[in-house]
């Protein structure tokens, strides 16, 4: 399998409905849920590409375009950006749709620099011990 197969095969997509106990005073998705969802779709996805241990280590600008109201449907979607020796960085975007009208629009997005661990947490390659070719 090529890296851009392995890449391909990692995007990772979660969705939810926003329900009241998820939102703020403004109705709208607390920003730490949707941080939360980024990091989670974010983490599936980095493993999801080399199979080895993960843990978040950053978090790049993370934009917030559009508020989210309670009711929406959301969807997350994460793909593998760069891989760096160590480490991916992963791009993630959030959509949101009304449930009763065609159409989404993006609501957030921002990237993630993930690092992959050994048993004793020490920071391992990233492609060690795949099968990629170029």
């Amino acid at each position: 399998m090529t890296v851009q197969e392995r890449i391909d095969a990692s995007e990772t997509r979660i969705a939810m409905t926003v329900f009241p106990f998820h939102t703020n005073h403004h109705d709208t998705l607390f920003g730490g849920k949707a941080l939360a969802m980024m990091d989670e779709v974010t983490f599936m996805c980095g493993t999801r590409f080399c199979r080895k241990q993960l843990v978040t280590v950053s978090t790049d600008k993370i934009d917030f375009h559009k508020a989210i109201p309670s009711g929406s449907i959301v969807e997350a979607i994460a793909k593998v950006e760069s891989i760096g020796r160590t480490s991916l960085k992963v791009f993630v975007e959030i959509y949101v749709e009304n449930m009763y009208h065609d159409g989404r629009e993006l609501a957030i997005q921002g990237r993630f620099t993930l690092v992959a661990l050994d048993d004793n947490k020490k920071p391992i390659p990233v492609l060690e011990g795949l099968d990629v070719t170029d």
